[in-house]
This record gives structure tokens, sequence and C-alpha cells, in this order.
């Protein structure tokens, strides 16, 4: 009898009257969270992180990765001024940073005299090279024969080509050498690379 009380008084206030099953069920219904509202009022939209893009990796080039060719002379006062010039043949960025190797051959590839020395113009710094990028190094020589080399004719053997090593690297790439005999028991002056 109470029930129909309470069930009358609350049909009047315009609610419906279940079981107790239904209100059981009813109070089971899963309530969304709440969001964090902006000051606006509005949900506030979290973007979608992505991972960051991932930074390219540079190795030190290689003769594998390199073509190298000595530029066009320019003669002065007995003394012969070109650029070892080298361009990134790979399908990867690589870094050059120091001095390369110069040993000055023969047309069968047997080492000539070469007195290789290092200059301070440019210093060592590194050279990170795109692939057809290009870095080189400045080279001088004299043609003025010293010390027991002879005055007629050649001061030493001609050299053919050039084996050129990637700083601190072991194996050597061919560079043509058409510019005729190196004085001085082959002295070459070399500058560390840079970009060209």
């Amino acid at each position: 009898m109470r029930r129909l009380v309470v069930c009358g008084a609350l049909v009047l206030l315009g609610s419906a009257c279940g079981s107790p099953q239904q209100a059981a069920d009813t109070s089971a219904i899963p309530i969304a969270p709440s969001t964090t509202t902006s000051s606006a009022g509005s949900a506030a939209p979290v973007p979608p992180t992505s991972p960051a893009p991932a930074t390219p990796v540079s190795t030190r080039c290689t003769a594998a990765s390199l073509a190298g060719e000595v530029g066009s002379v320019d003669p002065g006062a007995g003394n012969r001024y070109a650029t070892f010039v080298v361009t990134n043949t790979g399908s990867a960025m690589c870094t050059l940073s120091g001095y390369s190797g110069f040993q000055l051959q023969d047309g069968s590839g047997q080492p000539l005299p070469t007195d290789l020395q290092r200059t301070e113009d440019p210093g060592p710094s590194p050279v990170t090279l795109q692939p057809g990028a290009k870095a080189a190094a400045n080279l001088r020589w004299t043609v003025v024969p010293t010390g027991d080399e002879p005055v007629r004719g050649p001061c030493e053997s001609e050299p053919a080509k050039a084996a050129a090593i990637p700083p601190d690297e072991t194996e050597p790439m061919a560079v043509a050498w058409s510019f005729g005999p190196v004085c001085g028991g082959g002295k070459i002056e070399i500058s560390a690379f840079y970009p060209a």
C-alpha cells in the first residue's frame, strides 16, 4: 500500500515508476568521464602526437662514394697551384674532416717520389656532402729542380695518376695527373678539405 502511494506521488510529479530491477539497471548505466574544458567552455582537443623526424645519419666519405680530380692549374714563379676536388657520388650524405692522402704514381700504378706536406690554410673542419656535393683541397708544388735533381730534362719521373685516400680511410681512389713532374722530390703541399 505504501509503495502505491509513493508511486502515485511520483506520477503526479511527472516521473515514471518501474520495477526494482529497472531501477537497478538504470543505476548501472556508465557515465562518460568529464572532459577538460577551455575558458570558452568547449572541450580542448588533444592533438595527436607523431614521432619526431629521424635525423639522417652521416658517415665518413670513402673512396667508394667519391670521385676525385685535380682542377685547372695556375702557374706562378716556378710553382703550380690547383685544387683537388672530390664529389659525393653515393646515394647518402657523408662527411670529410681533415686531409687527403696523395701518392703520385706512374702509368702501371707504381709509386713515385711524393713528399706530401699539410698546410693550415684552411685547417681541418668537418664538411658534410649531400649526394652530388663537392669538397676541395688546395694543392701547391714546384717545377724548379732542387738539390741534386737534374736541371736539364724532367726533374723527376712524370706521374700518370695519383692514389688519393680520403681522411681517416685506408682505401685509395685513382686520380688522373697530367701536369708534368713534381720537383723537390715530389713535394706537394695540401690543405684540409673545405666546401667547394
